[in-house]
């Protein structure tokens, strides 16, 4: 029999809803390390499930680091301003913020890279390929790898998160999304650095 006492650590220690901690205490048979992973897995479903809701509340948060040099203004958005107005939404606004001023990402996701800029890096990769005289089905692979590693160098959300490197951006919403039970999505951001052209 699972004890509401260890409900509520697994609660504390997660921030998942008490009846989904008491369902994976149930599951691991009460061990903590399983419900964690557990609550993880139905975490990320239970925020895929919440993708296509509309956003329409949240918060536009400025970040300025190294005295003055390097800023940026960013859009997150949620379901309800009750939502936008917790902690944790507000710390995830200021971290992808902070991530934005240290990492300068072009984009949010990768969709929204114009198809010229894409097909520029393909010619740049595929030329480099053929001038280290690789066979042709080999360049295909070598291009999409390159390709892959731009994705995650330019988008924010596929960026490695800068607090914690086994995790990117992307991951970091999701989690929030499951912990709060609302879609979330970055909308837009912009960032400067001083002297910048």
């Amino acid at each position: 029999m699972i004890s509401g006492k260890e409900i509520q650590q697994l609660r504390e220690k997660t921030g998942a809803p008490i009846m989904n901690c008491k369902e994976a205490l149930e599951y691991s048979k009460g061990d903590v390390e399983k419900a964690i992973e557990y609550l993880k897995r139905k975490g990320i479903s239970f925020a895929e499930k919440k993708a296509g809701r509309e956003t329409s509340a949240g918060m536009v948060y400025s970040y300025i680091h190294m005295d003055g040099k390097v800023g940026s203004l960013v859009e997150v958005n949620c379901e309800t301003d009750f939502v936008a107005k917790t902690d944790d939404f507000k710390e995830l606004v200021k971290d992808i913020a902070m991530q934005i001023a240290a990492m300068s990402p072009l984009y949010v996701k990768r969709e929204d890279i114009p198809k010229e800029v894409i097909e520029k890096e393909k010619e740049v990769y595929r030329d480099e390929a053929l001038k280290s005289g690789k066979p042709q089905n080999v360049i295909d692979k070598i291009v999409q790898g390159r390709l892959e590693k731009f994705y995650k160098e330019v988008c924010l959300l596929e960026q490695m998160f800068i607090k914690d490197d086994k995790i990117t951006v992307k991951d970091l919403v999701m989690q929030k999304i499951a912990k709060l039970g609302e879609n979330i999505v970055v909308k837009r951001f912009i960032r400067y650095k001083l002297g910048e052209k």
